[in-house]
């Protein structure tokens, strides 16, 4: 599995797309309904070859505490995700960075 990272609109799903296999994005916004992260992140690794998640751990910090809870469990889902995946991908400008593993050749 390949998880792909990084800001807000910084080249993520386009990166993906270029890739073979099944993708799924905004893994993130699962993370605040999930009862069992690690679960889910089993789950996502056995259903997706490609998973992205926007990095929602910058800038200010929520005042509501729904709002910090749901960005800590969208930190630990990319977590553990990263830590199953064989590849992990930054994506910043549009320009990607491995931080582990190696791409698959296409």
């Amino acid at each position: 599995m390949i998880f792909i990272t990084g800001p807000l609109y910084s080249g993520k799903r386009t990166f993906a797309a270029a890739l073979p296999g099944s993708r799924l994005a905004d893994v993130q916004d699962l993370a605040p309904a999930a009862e069992d992260l690690a679960a889910l992140a089993d789950r996502l690794c056995r259903e997706y070859d490609i998973l992205i998640a926007t990095e929602v751990g910058g800038g200010v910090v929520p005042m509501e505490p729904e709002q910090r809870a749901a960005r800590e469990a969208a930190g630990r889902l990319a977590c553990l995700l990263a830590a199953r995946a064989d590849c992990v991908v930054q994506m910043f400008c549009g320009i990607p960075t491995i931080l582990k593993g190696e791409m698959p050749l296409c």
